[in-house]
């Protein structure tokens, strides 16, 4: 079965970011992920993590400013000296917590636009090759235009065109369900096709991004389908809860703890 991680920076936000650990790990979470996870001290994450028993999944590198509307700077020519504090902060919050896999996110910019090109292929070859000697991946993930606009990956079949171009063996694809479906549609034959480079998935209805739990999608076969094609990693749940997150885990409850359980029987 699919091994879900709560996303703490949309989820349990009923408490503060620090005790969204110990709420997902309540409610039956094993793993978790977070958009940033550097409010708190690289020391910190790891007491969260470790007092749970919980994996983190995914985290993003850090983006800029993101109050002011920064959405990454890969793809900026002009903010290419960033990308060395970037990492080394990456790199810090990595080795405390022990993720496996790190989220460069693009920035606002022109596809078309053959200097924004240049510099991400080369923030993405200098990030690949620094996280790479620290056995660490890193994903790419197109993100729909309604949610971010402008943003640079807004296309599956660019972005995984890309990743083959560059073939650089820890450079993964992030599949996100809810964008998928907004940009593309055709969401399980895309896994199908797509798996070899998928580097983590997550999931949210569509078109609310709230519970997966209904509307376009049908979670239920696509947990199934995901098991069906050996899917080993995780699924991250980068939903809004529609109200409270503990009382819109009805979705989950099949799922909850049963992950330890199939680990145990195998062992």
């Amino acid at each position: 079965m699919p091994r879900f991680a709560a996303n703490l920076t949309m989820m349990f936000n009923e408490v503060p970011f620090a005790d969204r650990f110990d709420a997902a790990a309540a409610a039956g979470f094993t793993a978790v992920e977070c958009l940033f996870p550097y409010a708190l001290e690289p020391g910190a994450v790891a007491k969260r993590l470790q007092r749970n028993g919980l994996e983190i999944a995914l985290f993003n590198m850090p983006p800029g400013d993101w109050d002011a509307g920064d959405r990454g700077f890969a793809a900026l020519p002009a903010r290419a000296s960033e990308l060395d504090a970037a990492l080394a902060t990456t790199l810090r919050y990595a080795e405390a917590t022990g993720v496996r896999r790190v989220h460069l996110m693009a920035g606002i910019a022109d596809r078309s636009d053959e200097a924004a090109l240049r510099a991400y292929r080369d923030a993405v070859r200098r990030c690949a090759d620094a996280l790479g000697g620290h056995g660490l991946d890193l994903v790419l993930e197109p993100i729909n235009g309604r949610d971010m606009p402008g943003y640079f990956l807004n296309d599956f079949e660019w972005t995984a065109n890309f990743i083959n171009a560059m073939s650089v063996s820890n450079v993964k694809l992030q599949f996100d369900l809810y964008h998928r479906q907004i940009l593309h549609g055709d969401a399980t034959m895309a896994l199908r096709r797509m798996l070899p480079m998928i580097g983590h998935i997550q999931i949210a209805s569509v078109p609310s991004r709230n519970e997966p739990d209904g509307e376009e999608l049908n979670f239920p076969f696509l947990f199934e389908e995901l098991d069906r094609l050996g899917y080993d990693g995780f699924v991250g749940c980068e939903y809004r809860p529609r109200a409270g997150t503990q009382d819109g885990l009805g979705w989950f409850a099949p799922y909850a703890g049963r992950r330890h359980a199939e680990e145990g029987t195998r062992s």
